[in-house]
């Protein structure tokens, strides 16, 4: 039997490598994209996105485990999941707006586009189907936040590489950015057979 610890940092682990949510199963690849030209812009998106990802848990598994559940609501866990993402995100983008305008500005359309950003939810239905205690959901969040943080920042250095590269004409711009991308998930694949010695 796992002791709780362990299966914490096993949680932990997986969503920050082995299932990490852009580069092992391809979820949120337009912020992914997006954002990652610029390093500032990557690391005030991955904050925004740990905290959204973390709270979000908390108050979903919350709504679901003493709401929705006991009075037999299940069926509305998908909408009511994306309502409280989206007021998440308006959350951040206000306080973002008021205190910190420069990376506001920077973020541009991607920090709405949060609220659109399948991995948030996908955390939280995780969460669910998991069957994740309150603990659990909340370091699930906040891990599958720093794992997509770790994309961004990752292939932010890729991209500036890419800048002095001189690729062939055929695979300027859009093209060598998602062969480069396709190469960075695959170091991701190692990462597999060190979680089954772990944690196993």
């Amino acid at each position: 039997m796992m002791s709780e610890g362990t299966k914490l940092l096993l949680i932990a682990f997986s969503m920050i490598f082995t299932e990490n949510y852009v580069l092992v199963q391809f979820i949120a690849i337009c912020p992914f994209l997006g954002v990652s030209k610029n390093f500032d812009s990557c690391i005030g998106m991955s904050g925004a996105v740990i905290f959204v990802m973390t709270l979000a848990s908390a108050v979903t598994w919350t709504i679901y485990n003493f709401l929705l559940e006991p009075f037999g609501l299940t069926y509305l866990q998908t909408i009511v999941f994306i309502l409280v993402i989206a007021a998440l995100v308006q959350f951040v983008e206000i306080v973002l707006k008021k205190f910190i305008k420069p990376l506001y500005k920077a973020l541009g359309i991607y920090l709405p586009l949060i609220t659109t950003n399948c991995a948030v939810l996908a955390v939280t239905i995780l969460n669910i189907t998991e069957k994740y205690n309150l603990l659990e959901a909340c370091i699930d969040g906040a891990t599958a936040g720093v794992g997509f943080g770790l994309a961004l920042i990752l292939f932010c250095g890729v991209r500036k590489a890419l800048e002095r590269a001189k690729p062939p004409k055929c695979f300027e711009g859009l093209p060598i950015t998602l062969i480069a991308a396709a190469l960075t998930s695959m170091t991701f694949m190692g990462f597999a057979g060190i979680a089954d010695n772990l944690f196993h």
